[in-house]
Parts: structure tokens; C-alpha cells; sequence
């Protein structure tokens, strides 16, 4: 195990993530950032405090639990724990940023997109992650990534946040199987 990035480096790259999506979504009145839990969330609202530093405008902030939305879902557990989706406002016709924390296969994203169009018809989704890892399975890409490393099968990336693991500061870490 090793750490890939720790808290200022990760800082660092959502301060530069949260400038990319200024420039990509200059309109931030009709942009709604939406957070993958379980993971995806915590870096979904930094990346919201820092466009927030960076432009003055407060952008909605939503969540999407894709627990029965996975493929997988048999290979996961028998008894899955859902966390529950929070989208208090209309998706139609607006920007939606998709956050999560590693793009890996896709499928992830594939069942959170599924999840949003149950909700309604945004004009466009766009995908941020903090690590892309590659090995995809699915014809998905991240449109803003903080990181793209390369990975062998046998590796796993895990991104800590204080939020959501025991750890005192977030991190990312990159583990042999």
C-alpha cells in the first residue's frame, strides 16, 4: 500500500478541478452538482466550496445512491444498504455535474445516470472524478479528472474522506490485492 495523494495534493487538484468547471459551465445559475455516494459526495461539496470561492455563486448540490441501480447488485451483498438520493430540485433542462471519486470500469457512472434520467431530463450530464484509474468496461469518460494514472488489474485505488472512513484527513491510496 502506498498513498497516491494526500490531503494537499487532493486540495490542490479540487481547487483546480473546481476552475475547470467554471470555465466549462459558465452559466452556474443552471448547474446543479451532483455527488455518487458513497464517496463522490464529500469531494461533490468541496468542489462546490471552491467554485463558491472562486465565482460567489452557491451552485445546488444533490446526491444519487445507485444501490439499485448496479448491475452487480446479487454480487454486492445480500442485504444492500441504501443511503437514499437527494435531488430536491428539478433536473429538467439544466447542467448536471456528475461527481465521483474513481472512474474504473463504468458502471458506476452508467447506474447513476440511470438514477438521474428517473428524475428528469437535463440538458447535458458531464462526469468530474478525482482518479481515473482506466480499465473501463463501458464507453465512458470523465470530461474533468483530477488525476489519470495507470493501474494494474491487482491494484485497487481507495479514496479516504474524513466524511465517510475513519481517517483524519482525506486521502488516496493505491493497494495490491
Amino acid at each position: 500500500m502506498y498513498v497516491l495523494m494526500n490531503e494537499e495534493q487532493i486540495n490542490r487538484t479540487l481547487k483546480r478541478m473546481a476552475l475547470q468547471v467554471w470555465e466549462e459551465f459558465e452559466d452556474l445559475e443552471n448547474l446543479i452538482i451532483v455527488g455518487i455516494k458513497t464517496r463522490g459526495v464529500p469531494l461533490a461539496r468541496r468542489l462546490k466550496e471552491n467554485l463558491k470561492a472562486f465565482s460567489g455563486y452557491d451552485v445546488q448540490l444533490g446526491e444519487v445512491d445507485i444501490t439499485f441501480y448496479r448491475d452487480d447488485l446479487s454480487l454486492v451483498s445480500e442485504a444492500p444498504k441504501v443511503k437514499g438520493t437527494n435531488l430536491p430540485f428539478s433536473l429538467d433542462d439544466r447542467r448536471v455535474l456528475l461527481v465521483d471519486d474513481v472512474l474504473y470500469t463504468g458502471r458506476t457512472v452508467r447506474a447513476a445516470l440511470d438514477q438521474i434520467f428517473e428524475f428528469g431530463r437535463p440538458k447535458v450530464v458531464k462526469l468530474a472524478v478525482l482518479i481515473d484509474r482506466g480499465w473501463r468496461e463501458l464507453p465512458i469518460h470523465a470530461d474533468i479528472v483530477g488525476k489519470a494514472i495507470t493501474t494494474t488489474e491487482r491494484q485497487i485505488v481507495k479514496v479516504q474522506c474524513p466524511e465517510t472512513d475513519d481517517v483524519p484527513a482525506p486521502r488516496v491510496l493505491i493497494v495490491e490485492r
